[in-house]
């Protein structure tokens, strides 16, 4: 069979230094028509250099200094630029992976779908505008006639992404390329991505290139899968093959840093040090350094191609004709045993933290004269409590309020009514100078490390200036005979970084001198600098991938374990709750829908929104399928919330009260409890 898209030896370089970055190196893959191919592995190992290198739109330091890319036999390095305009978008299209940065903001949708077809069709206005019609229905824009007259800053994160596939298949294209389509996606949104670029495939039998470091996102998508390393394909397999038994060390490294249930009582496995710098030459196999199996051979030797089974080729020497080929490596956590992790915490326990009928409603204004005329309601009436060592996971669709929930208890947006009280003392109200005083109690790490640390300050400096800024009646009260020196200082930093997994000189860099799990573990030291007792944690892990959040995961636990800090810990990653969580907390338009023990709400969810967010999620195994919830419309507006339940325009098993009155507490367990009138009200049982 011949392949519809066929790559040999490709090698793309970029000229950013001294040294040239060897981006690709010598990759190859075939893909047939009709199937998905997956192109998994971390940041870095040029994954998207590769689609990049496919389409010809390299940045202007970058080159193709050997290759071949082969569309249905015809190469497509040896085209001018003028041929290469009628492929992309015809014959080959992408879907980038911010799709905000894609779409041009001051065109309209229809005008940039236009653009398009006009270039690859010889269409009539009116055909153009009809054509531009049906591709919106067919991707699921709801009210499409009205929409595409819209601006891509009037569509949520879903409906851009929907746009953009929309964009990519108007020319009709043998090959889609998806780069990282559904990263920035909440789960309900990404599996309505993924079901409508399955379904229009199966409606086209186009092929696509599909590049994620998602494996739960590569099990329900791909029909094979290939691992890529410092800028080459180490492994391949069919899904099947890859899902029950990767072979590469590597591969085995990312299925062991995966967050499970089953591993809540264990540290994660953890892949030592960081992909090796691209600008270097290599002898041997690229992962050696980081390999527990490594040997002399692996330094010295590059490894050759290895068939395992027909369709599964690995390199890798612990394949080698040489070595038993019935015993494959068995890659284990290196990371000691956390007891007690997933024991229910008494509900009578004292609680730290005690957050009541918290509600932050921001005032719409209107005119001249800035009247105003409504409220956005990002959060209203959230209860919730965390107990000293504990975690609380707070889980939902972005834009639900959630983050603005973890600024509310930190005070760093005023509270519109409500109550925060920490360790028995009521923040919300406090004066600036009595507020400083306590920050020192609670903290809040950021989701993106590198926005929230200063670019031009030195990692020391960084994290003294917390230790500064608290009141030195405040320091007196930890450490009373403590007086502040700049050696001490330094002491202390350098313990903090140690215990954070970095070493003390690197003090002394920057931040764009590390990489993103290490900013990660640098803000984490920065928000410990000041002996917290509560640690708000807003998506700490999402940018990052799985062998580096589980570095992050790891760390976490150790220091609650060590120290018996409390997580407020903010996530749409299940994956994450499940293993991390004490409780979960499920939030639904500035509302908590239900609550309760991880074990309780994952394993017997009782909203349908939790349902529905819940059977969303991705699964690896390979013979599970996934039967999704799909969810009628968009998420209503925070600023014009339905009346009665606010999930009921959304909800299979509305009912007429459900659009009168919100429902009331129905409670299941001492733990557990949902606000839904599929259930009794204020009662002990269902």
């Amino acid at each position: 069979m011949t392949p519809l898209l066929e790559i040999k030896q490709l090698r793309t370089i970029l000229h950013t230094g001294s040294e040239p970055v060897r981006a690709v190196d010598g990759l190859g893959l075939k893909i047939f028509k009709g199937e998905t191919f997956a192109l998994l592995g971390e940041s870095g190992c040029g994954k998207s250099m590769t689609a990049l290198s496919i389409m010809r739109l390299l940045p202007e330091t970058a080159e193709i200094i050997e290759g071949h890319i082969k569309i249905n036999g015809n190469d497509l390095l040896l085209l001018p630029e003028t041929a290469m305009r009628k492929i992309r978008g015809k014959r080959i299209s992408m879907i980038f992976q911010e799709p905000m940065l894609s779409l041009n903001p001051v065109m309209t949708i229809a005008s940039q779908i236009e653009e398009v077809l006009r270039q690859h069709f010889d269409l009539h206005a009116t055909e153009i505008q009809k054509r531009i019609l049906d591709i919106l229905q067919q991707v699921g824009i709801p009210d499409a006639s009205r929409r595409m007259a819209d601006y891509p800053f009037q569509f949520s994160g879903g409906m851009k992404q929907r746009v953009m596939i929309a964009m990519a298949l108007a020319g009709q294209p043998e090959l889609l390329i998806a780069d990282e389509p559904t990263t920035a996606l909440d789960v309900t949104i990404q599996a309505q991505v993924l079901d409508l670029m399955r379904e229009l495939q199966q409606r086209s039998h186009m092929a696509i290139l599909l590049i994620t470091h998602d494996l739960g996102v590569v099990a329900e998508m791909a029909h094979r899968v290939a691992v890529m390393y410092a800028g080459e394909i180490i492994e391949t397999a069919t899904r099947e093959d890859f899902f029950r038994q990767p072979a590469h060390p590597y591969s085995q490294k990312l299925f062991a840093a995966l967050p499970t249930k089953s591993k809540r009582n264990q540290g994660l496995a953890v892949i030592s040090g960081n992909v090796p710098p691209l600008s270097q030459l290599f002898r041997g196999c690229r992962f050696a350094d980081r390999c527990d199996h490594a040997w002399e051979l692996c330094r010295q030797t590059a490894p050759e191609w290895i068939e395992i089974t027909p369709g599964h080729q690995v390199k890798c020497h612990l394949f080698s004709e040489s070595e038993e080929l019935n015993h494959p490596v068995q890659i284990s956590a290196q990371t000691t045993a956390l007891a007690n992790s997933d024991k229910v915490a008494p509900h009578h326990a004292a609680a730290l933290l005690h957050v009541s009928d918290l509600k932050i409603h921001f005032p719409i204004h209107k005119g001249l004269l800035k009247h105003i005329v409504g409220y956005i309601k990002a959060v209203d009436g959230v209860s919730l409590t965390i107990a000293a060592g504990k975690t609380l996971a707070l889980v939902g669709e972005s834009g639900c309020g959630k983050t603005t929930v973890g600024k509310g208890i930190c005070q760093l947006i005023p509270p519109t009514t409500g109550s925060v009280q920490l360790d028995g003392a009521e923040l919300t109200g406090l004066a600036r100078n009595q507020l400083r005083k306590k920050r020192a109690e609670f903290q809040i790490i950021f989701q993106d490390p590198y926005s929230s640390l200063n670019p031009r300050m030195r990692i020391i400096d960084i994290i003294e200036e917390g230790m500064n800024a608290l009141d030195s009646d405040h320091r007196d009260k930890i450490k009373p005979d403590y007086q502040l020196s700049s050696n001490r200082t330094e002491n202390e930093i350098d313990e903090l970084l140690q215990r954070v997994g970095l070493p003390a000189e690197a003090k002394w860099r920057y931040p764009h001198e590390f990489s993103g799990g290490q900013r990660q573990r640098i803000a984490i030291a920065r928000a410990l600098a000041v002996n917290p007792k509560l640690l708000i944690c807003d998506e700490p892990t999402s940018a990052l991938d799985v062998s580096v959040q589980a570095q992050i995961l790891n760390l976490l636990r150790t220091l609650q374990q060590s120290l018996g800090l409390a997580y407020l810990f903010i996530t749409h990653n299940i994956a994450v709750v499940e293993y991390l969580a004490d409780e979960v907390a499920v939030m639904y338009l500035g509302k908590i829908v239900e609550q309760g023990h991880v074990d309780e709400v994952l394993n017997t969810p009782k909203h349908p929104y939790t349902q529905a967010l819940l059977s969303s999620v991705p699964v690896i195994e390979a013979t599970s399928k996934r039967k999704s919830i799909h969810l009628k419309s968009e998420l209503p507006s925070p600023a014009n919330t339905p009346s009665g339940c606010y999930f009921h325009p959304r909800c299979p098993y509305v009912m007429p009260i459900c659009h009168e009155i919100y429902p009331d507490k129905s409670v299941f367990s001492p733990t557990h409890s949902a606000h839904c009138y599929l259930y009794a009200q204020n009662q002990n049982s269902v």
